[in-house]
């Protein structure tokens, strides 16, 4: 048997071109390096305070990311899961409801911006076993999707930003946004 290590795994900044590229299709989700990765990216979701990581975001293009909420510094308010690798995600169907809320990014550090995302949507994905999974997904968890979704598309959330009146820096963002100040 073959124990893999995990460690955290260095997170690309703003610029790099890997975070405006479509990351490629996983064919081999019970790939070593695949599952590994997997790993790798809950650790560094953990280490870095954050509610989710896609793998553009540690250079590797494949269409896998981890949504890991639980309330942290960056996310006070955050709901509880269990940290889920999601592979080959799609969105089925969504809701009209648009909500906009504040978002950060590990590639964007500094930054917070108002984004709308839909509040509700279903989903299809892969877990780390392969089997498909459904859900639907509402709130602050379908955020996190749509946010994680976003990079294996090439875009990241300053892309939706609908104006920069709606962008501040994280000390910003907590002194009035996180503090009501």
């Amino acid at each position: 048997m073959v124990f893999l290590v995990n460690k955290s795994v260095p997170i690309i900044q703003l610029g790099n071109p890997m975070l405006v590229q479509k990351a490629a299709w996983v064919d081999n989700i019970q790939d070593e390096h695949i599952q590994k990765l997997i790993g790798d990216l809950i650790f560094t979701v953990y280490q870095a305070n954050s509610v989710g990581i896609a793998a553009p975001q540690v250079a590797e293009s494949h269409r896998l990311f981890i949504v890991a909420s639980r309330p942290n510094t960056r996310y006070p308010d955050a709901p509880e899961m269990k940290p889920t690798a999601m592979i080959n995600p799609k969105i089925i169907a969504y809701s009209t409801e648009v909500i906009k809320g504040w978002e950060g990014c590990l590639s964007v550090p500094g930054i917070r911006g108002l984004v709308p995302r839909y509040q509700k949507i279903e989903i299809e994905y892969n877990d780390r076993n392969g089997k498909i999974q459904k859900q639907e997904l509402t709130d602050f968890i379908a955020r996190i999707f749509q946010h994680e979704y976003d990079h294996l598309e090439g875009k990241v959330f300053l892309d939706r930003v609908e104006s920069t009146e709606e962008l501040m820096t994280e000390s910003e963002y907590q002194q009035r946004v996180l503090n009501n100040t």
